[in-house]
C-alpha cells in the first residue's frame, strides 16, 4: 500500500448547507450530551449509493435517522460531534458544503472556510434496528396529530419520574384521534377528527408514549415538510415515519389510569374570561407568590375574578379581571403554573372555567373547542 491509499479519504460528499444542518438538527435530539459513551454525543453519517447521505442519533431510548441528498464521491461512514457539526454548518456562508473523511479527522470546507473535526469511528457506534413488522401501522395527518401533542404534553409527568405517568396514551378510532396525560395533578385531554388510513381498520390503533419521545416528535415536524405521519409498532417497540425521517423507540408497558372517569360529567358553574387578560393578571399577581408551592386564589363573583397570591418574605399582591359569571361567589386555589401552561399552549381568544367546589376538580378549556379540556386538581386553601 502506497502512502496516498494511507492518506485516502474514507468518505468524501457535497451537501447543501441548508439540507445538511436540517438533517442534523433532526437527528442531534437523540444524542447524549454528557452520556458515559462520548459517541453518543455523535452523529453517523453513512453515504447511500451516489445521491444520498444517513445522518443517525441514539441514546438508545430515542433514535433518529433522516436521509438527505448529496453528491457522493467516495463511499464511507463515520461521527462527528452533532453540536458542534451543526454549529460550523450553521456559520458557512455558501450553499455548497464539502465534507471529506481522512482517518480520525473530518475537513469541512465550503468557499475560503475550512474546519478540521475529530470525530470516531463509526464501528463504536451502536447499532440501530430500524426493522419492525408492519403489520400493526396507522398513516395519519400531521398537522392534527402535532396539535394534539402540543395541547397534552405538557400535563404529563416529568420524564425523570420514567412511570406510566410520564406517557401520553394516544388512541385512534377509525376517523377519530384521542390523546391525554396526566401527572396526578392534572388531566389534559384533546379529541380531533382526522384522516386514518389504517391496516385494520375495526379495531383502534393504540399507544402509550413517553411524553419526551412526543414533544421530539413535534418539534421534528415542524423541520421536515410532510401532510402524514405513517407509524407502526409491535409489542414494545415503534418506528414512525415522516418524510425520510425515521425515529425509533419503545413503547411503555403498562395500564394507563382511566382519565376519562376523572372528568366531572357536569358543572353549576361557569366562568368565561379573556384569555390575554387572565395571562396578564396571572404574572403580574405571580411576582409576590411563593415559588415553593405556586399557590393563586382565584374569587369568583358578580362577574369579576380576583386574584391574589403572597409571600410570607415578601408581601402580597391582587389584581382583578372582567369575567361573565353570574353563580354564587367561589373561592377556589391553583398551582398557577398549570393554569399558565394552559393558557399559553390553548389557541383561543376567550376561555372558560368550569367549576364546582372549592376542591372539585375544575375543567380549563377553549371556548372555540369542545374537544380541548384540561382538568386541574385545586389547592386546599388555608383558614
Amino acid at each position: 500500500m502506497t502512502q496516498a491509499d494511507i492518506r485516502g479519504y474514507y468518505m468524501r460528499f457535497l451537501a447543501n448547507k441548508d439540507d445538511l444542518l436540517n438533517g442534523i438538527r433532526i437527528v442531534e435530539r437523540a444524542t447524549v450530551v454528557k452520556g458515559l459513551q462520548p459517541v453518543l454525543a455523535n452523529v453517523l453519517i453513512e453515504t447511500v449509493g451516489d445521491n444520498q447521505i444517513k445522518l443517525t442519533a441514539t441514546d438508545f431510548d430515542l433514535s433518529i435517522t433522516t436521509l438527505i441528498n448529496a453528491t457522493v464521491e467516495e463511499d464511507g461512514k463515520f461521527t462527528l460531534p452533532a453540536k458542534k457539526l451543526g454549529e460550523i454548518i450553521s456559520r458557512l456562508n455558501d450553499e455548497l458544503i464539502k465534507v471529506e473523511v481522512n482517518g480520525a479527522t473530518a475537513t469541512i470546507t465550503s468557499k475560503k472556510s475550512k474546519f478540521d473535526i475529530i470525530g470516531i469511528s463509526a464501528n463504536e457506534f451502536p447499532q440501530v434496528e430500524e426493522n419492525i413488522s408492519e403489520n400493526d401501522c396507522m398513516e395519519i395527518e400531521t398537522e392534527p396529530f402535532t396539535k394534539a401533542i402540543r395541547e397534552v404534553v405538557s400535563a404529563a409527568a416529568g420524564y425523570e419520574t420514567n412511570n406510566l405517568l410520564s406517557g401520553v396514551v394516544c388512541q385512534v378510532n377509525k376517523n377519530i384521534l384521542e390523546m391525554a396525560a396526566t401527572d396526578g395533578n392534572r388531566l389534559a385531554r384533546v379529541r380531533e377528527v382526522v384522516k386514518n388510513t389504517s391496516t385494520d381498520e375495526e379495531n383502534p390503533f393504540e399507544m402509550l408514549i413517553s411524553s419526551r419521545i412526543l414533544a421530539e416528535l413535534s418539534k421534528i415536524a415542524a423541520l421536515v415538510e410532510s401532510d402524514n405521519i405513517r407509524i407502526c409498532k409491535e409489542q414494545k417497540k415503534i418506528v414512525i415515519t415522516i418524510d425520510k425521517t425515521r425515529i425509533i423507540t419503545r413503547l411503555m408497558q403498562g395500564q394507563f389510569p382511566k382519565y376519562n372517569q376523572l372528568i366531572p360529567q357536569t358543572f353549576p358553574k361557569e366562568a368565561i374570561l379573556n384569555k390575554s387578560d387572565l395571562i396578564s393578571a396571572l404574572e403580574r399577581v405571580a411576582v409576590m407568590v411563593n415559588e415553593k408551592n405556586s399557590i393563586i386564589k382565584f374569587e369568583f363573583a358578580d362577574n369579576t375574578l380576583k386574584l391574589s397570591g403572597d409571600s410570607p418574605d415578601a408581601g402580597n399582591s391582587e389584581d382583578e379581571v372582567d369575567a361573565k359569571y353570574m353563580a354564587e361567589p367561589l373561592a377556589i386555589a391553583f398551582n398557577y403554573k398549570f393554569i399558565l401552561e394552559f393558557l399559553k399552549i390553548v389557541e383561543a381568544n376567550e376561555i372558560k372555567i368550569q367549576l364546582n367546589s372549592s376542591l372539585s376538580a375544575t375543567v380549563f378549556a377553549p371556548c372555540s373547542d369542545e374537544d380541548y379540556i384540561y382538568l386541574v386538581m385545586p389547592v386546599q386553601l388555608r383558614g
